[in-house]
């Protein structure tokens, strides 16, 4: 990896739209051809996208049932246990509405209600990303959301991962869709003869997915437009250079353009770790990936000291943040931009990516600097209740209209006086 003396501003913002062009035209065609055809060209661009003729859009109880005899009972028992501390932890994000009354008779408030209908978006193919399931399931569900629809690429045999539908199933998620791409993301947004429309998508993709979820955004709510994974160690000279390793390497390992940096003031840190990189690099499944994106997006930043680290942390506003120092918790006020911070040497990223509890659905991009973690709020939404008494018209009615006659809208002024002025001309 690169060792790099800080000199200047460091960023880990990219432009979104860089080479994007073509494939957001080949996403804009699939989006009309949906919205034309409906199922049928949700079939078609699934035998012709993932290699699947399909007999039935959706997945059977029979498909449900031979995923849990394809599993081990140990991820089974995983899963269930994650899911009692994901929920646990979004039960305590809960808001209810409120009203507050005046003396002169006003009542004002706040009415929350959940959304009526989500799509679940998960990554699929040859690969299995059930905690992406319960990350975002769960908090719908904590919120109330009427209807949960999960979409999810087949594989060839026109079948979802044994582990997707086991998490699924144990979530009550009842209606799943096998279909990907931006074609699923059309489905979801616009509705077909088999598919309502939904309200909101949820969910991580590539870049046919989340072009299309920018493209249907104001026909639907989106949660995000996430980059690519990222991590960030703040170090000192206590750390343990093969744990530092294993965290970059978690996170490289994910695509070719994940971004995996450390920051310490130490030079025997950062060295250790360069050669601790390179020797777990060897026997690791995924290592030409994780090679490329620490090659391209990974770098060692040298610090005068922990103050000016922290201020790198800052700057970069990372998805996650790791503190592997002496005294983590000293540094928990002073981090002010990341999507989640792991305090401690036994606090590994992927802790949080499956089992804690907090979300994993986070802000990448820089854009932690002012988004936070997918809640149980995104899955609701807020109604302003305001009641006036005939006395609270009267006490006030000239402030008002004098206000909109600022503005230009003597209409907006007659009607509040012709409330309280019998002759209003």
């Amino acid at each position: 990896m690169k060792i790099i003396q800080v000199d200047e501003h460091v960023s880990l913002r990219r432009d979104p739209d860089s080479g994007n062009e073509k494939i957001q035209a080949i996403v804009d065609e699939i989006i009309a051809d949906v919205r034309k055809d409906g199922d049928e060209a949700l079939r078609a661009y699934t035998e012709k996208l993932d290699g699947a003729a399909l007999d039935s859009l959706f997945v059977s109880e029979a498909e449900r049932a031979q995923a849990y005899e394809a599993m081990e009972t140990k991820t089974v028992e995983a899963i269930r246990q994650a899911i009692e501390n994901i929920r646990d932890f979004h039960e305590r994000q809960r808001s209810e509405s409120w009203m507050t009354t005046k003396e002169d008779g006003t009542i004002l408030g706040q009415q929350i209600t959940p959304l009526d209908a989500v799509g679940v978006y998960v990554p699929g193919g040859k690969a299995a990303y059930p905690s992406t399931i319960l990350m975002d399931v769960i908090p719908a569900q904590v919120a109330n959301v009427g209807r949960i629809v999960m979409t999810s690429p087949p594989d060839e045999s026109g079948r979802l991962h044994p582990a997707v539908l086991v998490a699924a199933s144990e979530l009550g998620v009842d209606m799943i869709l096998k279909a990907g791409g931006a074609q699923a993301i059309a489905t979801l947004a616009y509705g077909t003869a088999s598919v309502p429309p939904v309200d909101k998508i949820i969910g991580p993709g590539n870049s046919f997915v989340a072009l299309a979820k920018r493209a249907v955004f104001g026909q639907v709510d989106i949660d995000m437009i996430a980059g690519p994974s990222e991590i960030v160690v703040l170090a000192d000279d206590s750390a343990r250079p093969d744990y530092v390793a294993a965290d970059l390497l978690s996170q490289a390992e994910h695509e070719e353009r994940a971004t995996a940096i450390v920051v310490t003031p130490s030079t025997m840190l950062a060295e250790k770790v360069a050669a601790e990189v390179e020797r777990q690099l060897e026997d690791l499944p995924r290592a030409a990936i994780a090679r490329e994106a620490l090659d391209t997006f990974g770098a060692i930043y040298l610090t005068a000291d922990l103050y000016e680290a922290v201020d790198v942390v800052n700057s970069l506003a990372p998805e996650h943040v790791e503190v592997l120092c002496n005294e983590p918790f000293l540094y928990l006020g002073k981090i002010k931009h990341a999507g989640a911070i792991f305090l401690g040497e036994n606090s590994a990223e992927s802790v949080g990516d499956y089992f804690a509890g907090p979300n994993h659905v986070l802000p990448t991009n820089g854009t932690a600097r002012f988004s936070s973690p997918l809640t149980v709020d995104d899955f609701l939404k807020k109604s302003s209740i305001i009641h006036y008494s005939e006395e609270a018209l009267a006490e006030n009615s000239e402030m008002i209209a004098s206000l909109a006659r600022v503005e230009g809208f003597e209409a907006h002024a007659r009607a509040v006086e012709i409330r309280h002025k019998k002759d209003v001309r």
